[in-house]
């Protein structure tokens, strides 16, 4: 027997149907006491990732006790989302997610998000829950302007002696009119970049302001936006070069955000993390090593033990996705061919008919631990030429705890014009 048919044998023994909420019980089981959660998805614009993510979130959050949601998005546009889940705002789901207005919006500006954010509303109006309340908040590195503008509103706000470094660093970067990269080369290149302002600022801050109990988490959003700040200038700055650093300056960050979270929650914090399949897969089962790449799937495990991290991987075989052709293009919805022959998602098809669960455990890793290819499909997309680029050699029980697969998914839906929601 050929490793392909060895595979696909192992897939019809190990994995078991999928076709209703009561199907991810099993997945609520294995992950045990872990305190991170990693739901992960094969592209940033497919409707069964974001509802089927949705299902297990709710799952964890009433079952586990899961305290918040971390996704792969902007700080200041997810608080606001975090202000309207806790009641700290009055305001509708729709107003709630206006905020979500730099390219691509739809990751977050969607109909399956505004679901899920009205769950957590309504959930924590009606828990009795002694601890926090569920949050919602972004963990990437991009908004250096708009963090920054928040930290000056913040400090204004407080009347902190820190205004004038906050305001100092932002007069610093204005002359870039919030171009990353034209930051990214005067920093880089010319030695005109604003570290001295930002480190000085960074300073201030954490001597004088942060870790101070507060309403509404104000301190936890001046906190999250300062690291944002220190970071994305470090992230830009990188940006032009090559190599790894960008991407793992990136990840780091990522996983520092949640460590600020889940300081601000306390010890018994547990946190769900929505990404991509590339930050939540352990990069080192995958050619992202060789490059030199680390993520946070294999951040978190090496820092907190295997034990404490689950992470769970999704993939299709065909369908429609929302994705651009070009970065800054608009949106389309493009046809998903089917699973490129002898990858992972070709397998699991010819293994049957249906939607997939596999669970990897310490019986069954060795039968899905040869490298194949695994399809990935990014906010740009060329459904013409992804045998070029988007499959990644990936030791798939290695890089993942479970996975699940839908065998025809459909596009997103994106809320249109969300700058103008209101």
């Amino acid at each position: 027997m050929d490793k392909t048919r060895e595979l696909i044998k192992a897939i019809q023994d190990e994995a078991y149907s999928y076709n209703a909420s009561s199907d991810l019980d099993r997945i609520i089981d294995s992950i045990g006491e872990a305190k991170f959660v990693l739901l992960g998805e094969a592209s940033h614009g497919t409707s069964e990732f974001y509802t089927v993510r949705t299902e297990l979130s709710k799952k964890l959050i009433e079952q586990k006790g899961f305290n918040c949601i971390a996704v792969e998005g902007d700080w200041p546009s997810c608080f606001k989302v975090n202000r309207f889940v806790k009641g700290y705002e009055r305001m509708s789901s729709h107003k709630a997610l206006q905020d979500f207005n730099r390219w691509p919006t739809w990751m977050w500006a969607n109909e399956e998000i505004r679901h899920l954010i009205e769950w957590l509303h309504d959930f924590n109006h009606r828990t009795d829950r002694k601890s926090q309340k569920a949050g919602f908040y972004g963990i990437d590195v991009y908004s250096l302007w708009e963090s920054m503008e928040e930290i000056i509103k913040l400090l204004e706000k407080n009347g902190s002696t820190a205004l004038e470094a906050a305001k100092n660093a932002f007069a610093c970067f204005e002359p870039f009119h919030r171009t990353p990269e034209n930051y990214a080369v005067s920093a880089a290149f010319y030695g005109e970049g604003c570290e001295k302002e930002v480190a000085e600022l960074l300073h201030k801050i954490k001597n004088k302001w942060v870790g101070a109990m507060d309403q509404e988490e104000t301190s936890l959003n001046l906190s999250i936006n300062s690291l944002v700040t220190a970071n994305a200038e470090n992230y830009y700055r990188a940006m032009v070069k090559s190599g790894p650093d960008d991407w793992n300056i990136r990840d780091h960050h990522m996983v520092s955000a949640l460590e600020e979270i889940s300081k601000y929650y306390g010890q018994n914090t547990k946190m769900i993390v929505w990404e991509h399949n590339t930050h939540i897969g352990d990069a080192r089962a995958t050619d992202m090593q060789e490059e030199g790449l680390v993520n946070v799937g294999q951040i978190l495990r090496e820092k907190y033990g295997e034990d404490q991290v689950f992470a769970l991987g999704f993939g299709t075989h065909s369908g429609t996705v929302v994705a651009a052709e070009k970065w800054g293009d608009d949106i389309q919805v493009m046809e998903v061919p089917p699973a490129q022959p002898g990858s992972w998602e070709d397998a699991l098809q010819k293994a049957g008919d249906g939607n997939k669960i596999l669970l990897f455990t310490d019986k069954n890793r060795e039968l899905f631990g040869d490298f194949i290819g695994h399809r990935a499909i990014g906010v740009v997309y060329n459904p013409e030429y992804e045998q070029y680029g988007n499959y990644v050699p990936t030791q798939i029980s290695r890089r993942y705890d479970g996975f699940i697969y839908i065998e025809k998914t459909r596009a997103l839906k994106p809320i249109s014009s969300p700058a103008g929601i209101t």
